[in-house]
Order: structure tokens, then sequence, then C-alpha cells
């Protein structure tokens, strides 16, 4: 009955059990039973015992001696790399380092960690709630025994990456790209003591291979790396840089489709605007474009008329625009070329995939902008200003509000808090029933049919949820 075989011993005693509970039994039935229980527990010893009580600390230094010798009769040392575990979940982080600590002091072993310092900190101060600095900084410094902490890249090094990525996007050889490449390392290597290799040197090294094209792609990089450096919103960070060289590429091979006259360093300088500055501010300068005659922003042609003197560029610097990006737009109205006196509504049209306020061709109306930049900016669901603004704008723009809207919520992926512009959605939504659904679409898509506690506890004061709910039961 519990699976474990009887060999036929029980047979033995089969009869005698019969006979005594019959009342049949002599002295000879009750040997024979005993004689078949000793038969039975002697032919199934070992099969049946207690099992050891096995604990997760047993397991653990068990494994870590088994894993210990098999390391050292090899001979070998086991050296694991782990990236991204920055990009982990706090909970998911911690894990991780645990279960590295599982293998730290083992023999022939080596873990190289490549994260960053301050995500990692913060997964540690998440986890264990009420951490001060100081046990954060000691569960690390238990962990990571040899810290190596690379260097903030410099002009020299981004100059020199949009070099390589310029040179490998016009489709050289990998044996060209390799000499520009080791021409580059060594003028870095150099560079404490030498000058850095001028661009007319690093052409040089292109093995007769450079374009004009290419010419001009580096004295684009050499204007460029500058402020891709020293920005706070690029930091030298490489992933950014060529994300953003990406984009403008993009955007050259789609100007040259569709037959706009625009130079590749004019769509990079406005690319860098987008990048270094927030929406708001880019929204605005993308605004007077579209208002200017043919295309021509007065606020930059004041702005560049300004820019060589400090105190008239301070005057000239708008007030709807961060004060926190001032030193960042003056250096950018000096870079080449200037914008002034160009046509720019093509370079505004390519660029309608990172600025939603102007996602139409034909652009929003200077009241409809303005309601969204108050909605995006709304602090609170009773805020007066922008129920106010959309007051004034036309009824019929209310559903391209909207959807502007919801592309800069869409920017966050994972609502933990409150993304940007949702107290504007709330307003809009409220005020326009049409735009509801768009609103309630967005919300079951990033958050299913679970909304995080802060979304429902929002959501408790806006009827129209409970209407579209209903309308998708």
């Amino acid at each position: 009955m519990i699976g474990v075989p009887t060999f036929g011993f029980l047979n033995k005693g089969i009869g005698a059990i019969a006979d005594l509970i019959s009342g049949d039994g002599d002295i000879d039935d009750v040997d024979e039973l005993k004689g078949a229980a000793r038969d039975i527990q002697d032919k199934t010893k070992g099969l049946i015992e207690t099992e050891k009580k096995r604990t997760p600390p047993r397991e653990i230094a068990a494994f870590r001696e088994e894993f210990g010798d098999i390391l050292e009769n090899l001979g070998k040392t086991l050296v694991v790399f782990v990236d991204n575990i920055d990009r982990c979940s706090p909970k998911q982080a911690i894990h991780t380092l645990e279960a590295l600590r599982l293998f730290l002091f083992l023999q022939n072993t080596a873990f190289v960690v490549a994260a960053d310092e301050e995500m990692v900190r913060g997964s540690v101060a998440a986890h264990f709630k009420d951490i001060n600095e100081r046990h954060i900084t000691d569960y690390l410094d238990k962990l990571i025994q040899v810290p190596v902490r690379v260097p903030r890249v410099g002009v020299q090094e981004i100059r020199a990456y949009m070099f390589l990525l310029f040179a490998d996007a016009a489709g050289l050889d990998s044996s060209v790209i390799e000499g520009l490449r080791r021409g580059l390392e060594g003028s870095i290597q150099k560079s404490w003591k030498d000058e850095p290799l001028s661009r007319k040197d690093a052409l040089a090294l292109l093995s007769g291979k450079a374009t004009e094209e290419l010419e001009t792609a580096f004295e684009i990089a050499d204007r460029l790396a500058p402020i891709l450096a020293n920005s706070s919103a690029v930091q030298g960070n490489p992933r950014i840089v060529k994300r953003m060289l990406n984009v403008v590429r993009m955007r050259t091979r789609l100007a040259r489709r569709r037959e706009m006259s625009l130079d590749e360093a004019l769509i990079a300088k406005l690319a860098l605007f987008e990048r270094c500055t927030d929406a708001g501010a880019v929204a605005a300068l993308y605004r007077t474009i579209q208002e200017g005659n043919d295309g021509k922003s007065i606020l930059l042609q004041t702005l560049e008329t300004a820019s060589t003197e400090a105190t008239s560029f301070k005057n000239a610097y708008p007030d709807e625009w961060p004060q926190k990006h001032f030193d960042f737009v003056r250096e950018w109205m000096l870079l080449e070329p200037k914008l002034a006196d160009v046509d720019l509504r093509p370079a505004v049209y390519l660029s309608r995939e990172t600025v939603p306020i102007r996602a139409m061709r034909g652009g929003m109306s200077k009241r409809a902008a303005e309601a969204l930049k108050l909605l995006i900016n709304a602090p609170s669901i009773n805020s007066q200003a922008p129920r106010i603004a959309l007051q004034a704008m036309d009824r019929t723009e209310a559903v391209s509000v909207m959807e502007a809207l919801l592309a800069e919520m869409r920017k966050v992926a994972d609502w933990v808090n409150q993304p940007p512009g949702w107290h504007g959605a709330l307003i809009l939504a409220e005020t326009a029933p049409e735009t509801a659904e768009l609103l309630a679409r967005l919300i079951r898509n990033v958050n299913g049919t679970k909304l995080k506690p802060w979304l429902r506890a929002s959501l408790k004061r806006a009827p129209w949820w409970d209407e579209q709910r209903e309308r998708t039961k």
C-alpha cells in the first residue's frame, strides 16, 4: 500500500493471521507469523529509513564544498562577469548580490561586477527598509573588495568615438576603421603630453577613403564633442551619444528622400537641443518656428544676436524656459550653423517623433499649445490655469492635445509613480469626455487589470473611468 515491495514474504503469515483472527490459531501459527515479520525486516532493511533533516545552510555548505573541490581539481580560476545588475528591480538586484555572496570566498573564483553604483545603492536602500547611508556603504564594501571606478569620458574621448561612429556609418572597410581606431587610441593615450589628433590628421588615417560627407561629419563631431561631454543631460555617456547620432542620420536620410534642403549639421544642432533641454523648452522653440514667417523664428534671431554678450543674452532668455538650461542654451546658440535665417519647418517636421506637441502636419494652434504646456505641468487635478486655457481653446483640438499628453506619458514604462502630465490628462478627460477613452486605453495597456495604489486612488474621483470600464466588459 505504501509502495514497499513484499517479495512474497507476507504470504507466509497470511494463513497464520487468518487462523488467529478466526480463533483457530495455535502456537505454530504464532511462530510462523513471527518468522514472517523477521524476514520482512531483514529483507527490507534500508528501503525505509527516517529522512535526514536537510536545511538550507547544510545544503549551501555541501554545495560550496563540492564546488570548491571541483575548481581545485581542475586547477582553473573561474571568472564570472556580471553586467546590467543596475537595471534590475531592487528585489532582483539584491537577490543577485546575495547569490554572489555564496561564491565570493571560494578559492579560485573571481567576480567582476559592472554596474552604476548609485543605482545599486538605491536598490539596497529600497530593499532594506530604513537603512542609513553608512550601512549601505558597509553592505557594498563587503561585496566589492576591489572597486574600480571608470573615469568620466572627456571631450577627446567623445570626439574620437564620434569620428569612429561616422566612419562606420559611411560604410568604410573594417581595416580602414581599425586604422582610424588605432590612431585615435594612440593620440588619447598620449594626450597628457601631446596635442590631440587634429581633424585633418584623423581624416588622413582613412587611407584616402575620406569623402566630402565624412569631412562634414568630422567637423560636426568637433563642434558637438565639448557640449556632449559637459552637458548634464549627456555627461559623455557613449550610449546617449550613439543614440543621438542615430537620430541625426535617420532624419538626414528622411530629408533626402523628401527633397528637403537640410544640412546634417543643422539637424544635429536641433537634435542636441532636444536631448539637453526638456519637452517644454523644445515645444516653445518649435512653436515659434511654426508661427514665424517662412519658418524663421523671431526668438532665435533675438537670442543669436544677444549670445555674444552675457547681459544681453540674459535679458533675451525667454521666461518659459527653465533657468537650469541657461548655460547650455547660450553655448548652443554659439554653435555653427546659425539658425535664425533658415526655414526650419522641414526640421520641425522631421522631429515630430520626438516632440509630440507638433505631431500634426499643420501643427496645433497657439492656444492649444499653451493649454498642452499647462496640462503637462499641472501640479494637481484642482489646478485652475489649465482649465481656463482649455476653455479658451477650440474644442475640436481636445483629442490632439490628449494624444500629445499620452505621448509624454508613454515615455514612462513602469508607472511606479505618476508619469508627467497625469493630472493634466485627468483634467482634460473630465473637461472633454471624448478624450477619456484614449486615456483609459493607455491606463489598461500600461497597468493591465491590477492598478497601482496611487492610480486606483486617483481614479476614484474620475466618474469617466467607471463608464469606460463598463464599456470594456
